[in-house]
């Protein structure tokens, strides 16, 4: 069996790289980062470490790396004999991967099964995302009809790889608990043989699930620890405060998960618990600059804190917690990462309403929109008077 996975960084060589070569792969990574590609071409094995309660460390060895910028004919060739197609590269770079796996179905053999593909980012049914984009690709060279080759199907993936400390090079540090959840309506009988994962009938609890606790959890953690000094996400945990506001967060959200998709509270209490362990472990060198990166995405309709606290507004509920977090995001500002430099500018050009429509897609109309232009508003004042 041969998967060929999109992003060959850390995730994808310690989380998706690792649970399919455990699946019995052959694992062809690929990905535009010449340096890591080379390495990898050069290497004929990297060892994953996890840690926590139970630390091991595993081999993964039986894969092989292509360059998808230089040798785009070759990672297409791989595609059109592979089983299966995997992504871990960030939602807003699947319109880039997504021409190569549409060359690489229409080079498909009809005798072949149908392509499976899966996308395993930190966004909502990002596969969905990947098969318009390979749809439009194939639409592009009149060869739509050969969308049929190739299955799609959503997952929702969970596991914290930190940043990894200097000298590591291939080998991976990362937490021992992960999950990989698949919806298996789109493969009908013929699921993949991926042991590790576990296939769903409906995927949304587990997406909100997972989005709403260790998303919104983790960028609280962030964001409340950043305007703190906190070094680390393990040392932000022990500031009571910062404590304090993760665990009012994760309290609204599991209100909400427990409403909508009738988890017993008693089980979404155990995963709440658990994922506070998981933001405390301090053999996990994570930063808050690391986690809190990127916030104008983290502030979107369909994110971490906007759809939740909209769900929870309108079930009556004005979702204190989560409008302070979102104020706290707000406030992340480091010159180093390109996201935060916008958000700067853009509170410091628009009106609180003009920025609440452009960022979280928020308008009159919508729950909860006045507490949350209030929330930017007291933000600009902040920036004004210049108080972090």
């Amino acid at each position: 069996m041969k998967a060929v996975h999109f992003g060959a960084g850390n995730i994808g060589r310690g989380f998706v790289g690792l649970v399919l070569h455990n699946a019995g792969y052959e694992v062809v990574f690929a990905d535009v980062a010449a340096e890591l590609i080379d390495a990898l071409a050069a290497t004929p094995s990297y060892t994953v470490h996890e840690v926590g309660e139970n630390p091991r460390s595993l081999t993964v060895d039986n894969y092989r790396a292509v360059n998808s910028a230089t040798h785009p004919d070759d990672v297409i060739a791989e595609i059109a004999t592979a089983e299966m197609v995997t992504t871990a590269v960030g939602p807003p770079i699947l319109r880039f991967v997504a021409p190569l796996i549409a060359a690489g179905i229409a080079e498909r053999s009809a005798s072949l099964p149908p392509l499976q593909v899966m996308a395993c980012e930190n966004a909502i049914n990002a596969t969905d995302l990947l098969r318009q984009e390979v749809l439009a690709s194939l639409v592009g060279r009149g060869q739509e009809s050969l969308i049929e080759k190739a299955v799609f199907a959503n997952t929702a993936v969970d596991r914290i790889v930190p940043q990894q400390e200097p000298g590591a090079a291939l080998d991976v540090t990362v937490e021992e608990f992960f999950e990989w959840a698949i919806e298996s309506g789109p493969f009908g009988d013929n699921l993949p043989s991926i042991p590790e994962a576990h296939f769903v009938e409906d995927l949304a609890p587990y997406i909100e699930r997972k989005l709403f606790t260790v998303n919104t959890g983790h960028a609280t953690v962030a964001y409340h620890g950043h305007l703190r000094g906190a070094t680390s996400i393990a040392e932000a945990m022990r500031l009571p405060d910062v404590a304090a506001e993760v665990r009012a967060v994760l309290a609204e959200t599991k209100t909400l998960l427990v409403a909508r998709h009738n988890f017993a509270p008693e089980v979404q209490e155990a995963y709440l618990q658990q994922n506070l362990a998981r933001f405390a472990n301090p053999l996990l060198p994570d930063t808050p600059e690391r986690v809190g990166r990127s916030p104008l995405r983290k502030l979107g309709r369909h994110e971490r804190y906007i759809r939740p606290a909209i769900g929870l507004a309108e079930l009556g509920i004005v979702p204190e917690a989560l409008l302070r977090g979102i104020g706290a995001a707000l406030r992340f500002d480091l010159p180093t990462d390109a996201e935060s430099v916008t958000m700067m500018q853009l509170l410091d050009t628009l009106s609180a309403a003009e920025f609440t429509a452009q960022v979280t897609g928020l308008g009159a109309d919508d729950a909860l929109y006045p507490e949350v232009v209030e929330t930017v508003r007291a933000a600009q004042l902040d920036r004004q008077r210049g108080i972090a």
